[in-house]
């Protein structure tokens, strides 16, 4: 039996400062956010009843309606308070939590100076973005069509919607190619991050990642680095050509969705699962998880 449809799931989502039943939680068809994409959104997950680096989340979340020139009518508590009130009302602990600001329907047009900003957030139960078994043995990346888009041509460094579009489209065809995901690019060629996720690889037990100074600097992507540097283990942050990938033992991405996942495969080139990459999901596990059920889970 499939699973309902997000607009069918029971629950409740926080709309505008309260509750509404999950079903009712919609906006007209002529909303700007859905016309322009003029909406931000975070993506977060609890584990045993603890929303992981919630702060940091919110903050972005607030930097990124900066950006695309407007501001969240609440402040960073309101929000972390509603996220974890989200969380308790649907009788979560363990969970994702998708906050989302847009751009209502008061004007219909490029300019929406007076339009109303609303803010959404939903939580529901979603596992690992890939199972398992994928995660264990590698998960397989395609070469996205699609690069990322120069700075100066759009803003590149908030989690707006508009530039998830491409990030569709490439995992869609990386998908009916038989690949989990697609590697994209930068615009000067240069390897970027997967659709959803940052990208790392290891060289003689050193770290490779690509500077993120034109893509989201993940806050998944910034604990993996402060997880390998605990260790001792040097993280080298830097343009990558796709061209030395042949030359990487190691590979995975990373994201609050993703969390920590290898890579066998991007395109024509191998890479094995080993010993920094199974660290890695560990020290990850371990960080995400509260310190009440870790302590439940020893007794």
């Amino acid at each position: 039996m499939s699973a309902p449809a997000f607009d069918q799931k029971d629950g409740w989502i926080w709309f505008n400062g309260s509750f509404v039943p999950w079903k009712d939680a919609k906006v007209h068809v002529l909303t700007h956010g859905l016309h322009y994409a003029s909406s931000v959104f975070e993506g977060e997950r609890a584990y045993g009843g603890t929303i992981f680096k919630l702060r940091e989340h919110t903050e972005r979340l607030f930097r990124s309606a900066e950006i695309l020139d407007f501001q969240i009518p609440y402040t960073l508590e309101e929000i972390d308070e509603a996220c974890n009130a989200t969380l308790a009302k649907n009788g979560l602990t363990d969970g994702y939590l998708r906050p989302i600001a847009w751009r209502g329907s008061e004007m219909m047009g490029v300019s929406a100076q007076h339009n109303k900003i609303n803010v959404a957030i939903a939580a529901w139960e979603w596992p690992s973005y890939f199972s398992p078994a994928e995660r264990l043995k590698g998960i397989r990346l395609a070469f996205a069509k699609y690069r990322r888009p120069d700075p100066q041509t759009a803003p590149s460094l908030a989690k707006a919607a508009g530039l998830y579009m491409i990030c569709t489209i490439s995992k869609h065809d990386a998908e009916r190619q038989g690949y989990a995901d697609a590697l994209m690019l930068d615009w000067e060629g240069n390897v970027a991050e997967a659709t959803g996720a940052n990208i790392f690889f290891v060289k003689d037990g050193v770290i490779h990642t690509p500077l993120a100074d034109r893509f989201l600097n993940g806050i998944t992507r910034q604990t993996v680095i402060e997880l390998a540097k605990a260790r001792g283990i040097e993280v080298i942050e830097r343009r990558i050509s796709p061209e030395e990938l042949p030359t990487f033992s190691e590979c995975w991405l990373c994201g609050t969705a993703a969390e920590v996942t290898p890579v066998s495969e991007i395109g024509p080139y191998r890479f094995t699962p080993g010993k920094m990459s199974e660290m890695l999901m560990a020290d990850y596990t371990a960080a995400v998880t509260p310190p009440a059920t870790k302590l439940a889970a020893n007794a």
